[in-house]
């Protein structure tokens, strides 16, 4: 599928995205697929899958091509949701293209949600995979202190670190305890990381992520008003890590039903950044609820 790639000012950050045009005329709305910290490059295989489809990816706020100015407010939820906003009206304009559907991944789930709260005539129907979406959660304050904890190990010691006790806490299944927290950080290079610190500080998973995400909480009230249709999802193969709990506990939050999907939090991929999940199963499962969802039941 062939690219057009662009950038866009929004407060804060220039962002970049791709819009990848079908080659012969779509046959459903257009698709925005969309992760954070992950980038487009990370959907290139999802991307493939739907050769039928307008389909736009972006690099979010500090990740790859997408770059921060300073200029503007802190990355968060609602900032990014607003970038999405600008994407879709920049793009809309020029195809034509009415609502979106949405595909969110991790963060971007959580992004996603907050371009709903603030924008949903955007949206048409939104597919929510695995939300690290803390404040929906029994054990809240503990994953918020957990993730805390995992923003602190990156600003003290470096990314190894960082990513280590990331690593530990994205892997925990089941609510957290006490114990979890006051366990010993995980050692970086047994996981295969950097253990030395090589003094950079800009990730935007372990720092802009790690220190905005968890404390943020939708406005329920607007959100189950909204004209989109959310349908929360998991992994099969997630069991009971943060993510795919809070996908549920969404669902239970707004009196929706949980979709699930093939595999864990990053089955759509094919190698990109060394993970191989089941992609094909994945797009496969994902093209059925699109396609459900434009096409409910008569009542």
């Amino acid at each position: 599928m062939p690219a057009i790639t662009a950038t866009i000012d929004v407060p804060g950050a220039v962002l970049t995205y791709d819009v990848h045009e079908p080659e012969a005329a779509p046959a459903a709305r257009p698709l925005f697929v969309v992760g954070s910290p992950m980038g487009a490059a990370g959907f290139a295989t999802l991307v493939s899958h739907f050769p039928d489809r307008v389909v736009v990816t972006y690099d979010p706020p500090g990740a790859d091509r997408s770059t921060l100015t300073g200029a503007g407010p802190n990355p968060d939820p609602m900032t990014r949701g607003a970038g999405l906003h600008a994407i879709a009206a920049e793009i809309g304009g020029a195809i034509a293209a009415g609502p979106f559907d949405v595909f969110a991944n991790s963060g971007g789930a959580v992004d996603a949600l907050a371009w709903i709260q603030q924008f949903h005539e955007d949206v048409a129907v939104a597919v929510l995979h695995e939300p690290p979406l803390a404040k929906v959660l029994p054990d809240s304050d503990l994953v918020a202190a957990a993730m805390d904890g995992v923003h602190a190990a990156y600003e003290a010691h470096g990314f190894g670190a960082g990513m280590a006790a990331f690593i530990a806490l994205a892997s925990a299944q089941g609510e957290l305890t006490t114990e979890f927290l006051a366990q010993p950080a995980p050692d970086p290079a047994v996981l295969g990381l950097p253990a030395d610190d090589d003094g950079a500080r800009g990730d935007p998973l372990l720092g802009i992520n790690m220190r905005t995400m968890q404390h943020w909480l939708p406005a329920f009230a607007s959100i189950r008003v909204a004209s989109t249709r959310i349908i929360p999802a998991y992994g099969a193969d997630s069991g009971e890590t943060m993510a795919a709990r809070a996908a549920r506990a969404l669902a239970v939050e707004l009196g929706l039903e949980c979709e699930v999907f093939p595999g864990d939090h990053g089955a759509f991929m094919n190698g990109e950044y060394g993970q191989v999940g089941k992609p094909d199963e994945f797009a496969a499962k994902l093209r059925e609820v699109l396609t459900a969802a434009a096409h409910p039941p008569e009542v």
